[in-house]
C-alpha cells in the first residue's frame, strides 16, 4: 500500500525510487548552490553574474527535456 506513495511519480519519470531520489538530492543542491550565489551577487554584483540564469537554464534542459525521453522510453508509461 504504503510501496506506491514512493515509487508511483518516479515511474511516472522513468526512474526508479533511488534513482529518483540522486535526481531530487542533485537538483536540490545545484539550486542551494545556485541560490547562495545569487545571494553573493546581491551584495557584490561583479560575481556570479550569469550563475542563476545560467543554472535555471541547466537545470530546466536536465528536468524537462531528459525526463520527455526518458518517459517515452520507460516500459509502462505513457508519454505527456
Amino acid at each position: 500500500m504504503l510501496h506506491h506513495l514512493f515509487t508511483d511519480h518516479p515511474a511516472s519519470v522513468g526512474e526508479s525510487y533511488l534513482a529518483h531520489m540522486g535526481q531530487a538530492f542533485s537538483f536540490g543542491f545545484t539550486m542551494l548552490f545556485a541560490a547562495i550565489a545569487c545571494i553573493l551577487h546581491g551584495f557584490f554584483p561583479f560575481l556570479f553574474v550569469k550563475t542563476g540564469s545560467n543554472t535555471i537554464r541547466r537545470l530546466h534542459e536536465r528536468m524537462v527535456t531528459h525526463r520527455d525521453r526518458r518517459t517515452m522510453m520507460a516500459p509502462g508509461t505513457l508519454a505527456r
